[in-house]
């Protein structure tokens, strides 16, 4: 995710913090001195890294459980409306889904039995709506946020936790991807109540969550279908063949030029001996030229290590690569490993929309 810094790594997976973060940090910080002065900023601060770190704590929930069923987990990065696991892909299998979906809440729970049971904080859900307020004390307003997080995450408003929950129940019955297009539809529904509430009541952070949810629910649809189509096609059938290579030594002048001229938002960089060494994309283009000082060549911009698959191999695995790094193509080669072609999430979309028509 752009705008996100690198904290730290615990059990293989990257903790990154997006500088959204910070903003909500400060507005906190400086909202609180003004009304109480330092004590309560730094009481206010205090809580509101507990609450993440619960939070992160949930995220992991996800991670650890994904790991069982041996999906990777690249990430997990910390918003002010919450955290964000990256999984490679969610379990095909309903039951590993509903597995997967609820070992964040549990972690809340967890949290929550240690609070009150071994440290013998009280849970007051009616003190919510000051949680501001150091009076009601640290862990007793920390239980009851835990106990509110497992509340609020299993709503059936997919594709949080409890939509999740919801989709995999449907999809004992109906198939994935049907029950994904209720799934989507339900957490829309839900996501546009949540953003009328939050508009009425003065909510912020409830109008965001709306619009990821709506959000969120409308692009893991359109996962679920790419998925689906992909799982009887081949890699050859989805590459692009026909494209212009840029060399690692080319300036930042010819990537310019080379994008205006064709229809392309990626271009693969091939070395001297024809072998490709990396790929760069328009979004790479487009930041080094708003950079200042002097302007790099390609191989300065470029992403390297390019995912590959076999001419034959099954389009899902070369989709299962796009979305488990941050590769903007995975290569598709033939049997010496060269590249004859590429596929990039826009051409799979793409390959979606055709053959949406053609069974029409």
């Amino acid at each position: 995710m752009t705008w996100s810094f690198l904290v730290g790594r615990l059990f293989g997976t990257e903790i990154r913090i997006h500088a959204t973060f910070f903003l909500l940090l400060l507005w906190i910080a400086v909202g609180a001195y003004f009304q109480g002065g330092t004590t309560l900023a730094v009481d206010n601060l205090g809580f509101v890294l507990a609450l993440f770190a619960c939070v992160l704590a949930h995220e992991f929930g996800h991670i650890l459980m994904a790991r069982r069923y041996g999906i990777q987990t690249p990430d997990v990065t910390l918003l002010p409306i919450g955290g964000m696991a990256r999984l490679a892909k969610i379990p095909e299998n309903p039951w590993q889904e509903i597995a997967v979906a609820v070992a964040g809440p549990a972690v809340n729970v967890a949290i929550w039995l240690i609070l009150t049971v071994a440290l013998g904080a009280e849970t007051r859900m009616a003190g919510l709506e000051n949680i501001d307020d150091p009076s009601q004390g640290f862990l007793a307003r920390l239980a009851a946020v835990n106990i509110f997080l497992v509340l609020f995450n299993m709503i059936p408003a997919f594709p949080m936790d409890g939509g999740r929950v919801f989709r995999a129940a449907i999809a004992l019955w109906v198939g994935r991807v049907r029950a994904t297009q209720i799934a989507s539809a339900a957490g829309q529904t839900l996501a546009f109540l949540f953003g009328f509430f939050g508009l009425v009541s003065g909510n912020p952070i409830l109008v965001l969550i709306a619009v990821f949810v709506f959000i969120a629910a409308s692009s893991e649809n359109s996962d679920v279908a790419m998925r689906e189509l992909a799982r009887n096609l081949k890699a050859r059938e989805a590459m692009i063949t026909a494209y212009e290579s840029l060399s690692p030594e080319d300036s930042l002048q010819a990537a310019t030029a080379a994008l205006i001229r064709t229809t392309q938002h990626e271009f693969p960089v091939r070395d001297s001996g024809g072998d490709t060494v990396g790929f760069v994309d328009r979004s790479a283009i487009f930041a080094a030229l708003s950079a200042e000082g002097p302007k790099p060549r390609i191989a300065d911009i470029m992403t390297r290590d390019i995912p590959a698959v076999p001419l034959t191999a099954p389009l899902q695995r070369a989709l299962d690569q796009l979305f488990s790094s941050q590769s903007p193509a995975v290569a598709v080669t033939d049997q010496a490993g060269h590249m004859i072609g590429y596929i990039t999430r826009e051409n799979i979309g793409e390959l979606m929309v055709v053959a949406g028509q053609t069974r029409r």
